[in-house]
Formats: structure tokens, sequence, C-alpha cells
């Protein structure tokens, strides 16, 4: 029940994130969510695209830094309380959110986007959460 980032290194500066977007758009490459996280320098541009791999191939043939990452997507009502429900599932335990975003899904729904530092526990400890539903790719992009 994980699903692929990828997450691009580019310059932080005016214009940096217009390159790799322009190539996807031209390819007809749809991104679905994205996040940018600055430092002084340098820039992470993460990305969830349904064709992932099209995608990585076509920024790495045009010079682009690409990292694969496993992250886990899990869909909430989208209402108060939902995501502190998820945490407090895992105080307790040795999993630590590295980072998350999240955005609107349909029906009064929210995909929340997790970067654990153990994907593969993190989804055995919420596979069978109440009030939630983990989403593999298929399911994200149904």
């Amino acid at each position: 029940m994980k699903i692929k980032q990828l997450s691009l290194f580019i310059e932080n500066k005016p214009g940096a994130m217009t390159a790799p977007c322009k190539l996807l758009a031209d390819a007809g490459i749809n991104i679905a969510s994205l996040t940018l996280a600055d430092t002084k320098f340098f820039g992470v541009l993460r990305l969830i695209i349904k064709d992932w791999e099209q995608a990585k191939e076509l920024l790495e043939k045009n010079n682009f830094a690409v990292r694969v990452t496993d992250v886990v997507a899990i869909e909430v009502t989208h209402e108060a309380g939902s995501l502190s429900n998820i945490l407090a599932m895992l105080d307790g335990t040795d999993l630590n959110v590295e980072y998350m975003y999240a955005f609107a899904g349909p029906n009064s729904k929210a995909i929340l986007i997790f970067r654990f530092d153990d994907p593969d526990t993190a989804v055995s400890k919420l596979a069978n959460a109440e009030g939630m539903r983990l989403l593999n790719h298929d399911a994200l992009f149904a």
C-alpha cells in the first residue's frame, strides 16, 4: 500500500520550477500533487504522478537529479480530527513521520501523503484502522 513519489533537487532561485514542470506538461504528464521544501541554495520538489516511471525517465534525460521514494497515501474524511486520529494510532511506536502533505480528494475526502522512516511498518500498523483507507497507486488515481 505504498506509492511512489519523485523528488527533484532544484536550485533555490526564481524560475527554477519552470523547466521540470514544462517538461512534464509538454509530455502530457499530469502532476496530481506536489510540495516544495527549500534550503538556502536548493529546493526539493516532491511530486505524485500517475505515470511516475515515464516522468522519472524524462526528467533524468533532461539532467534533473530524481529520487524515487516510497510514501503512504491515506484517504480520510475531510473534517477536524482526521489527522490527529492517525497520529494517535502511531503513538507508542518507533515510527517517525519525516514529512507529510495533504490535498483535497473527491466526495469530502482528503488525501494525506506521509513519508515514514519505515513505510512497511506504518502500513501494517494502519492497515485495519477505522475511519481511513490506505491507497495504493491504482486506488489513488482511480
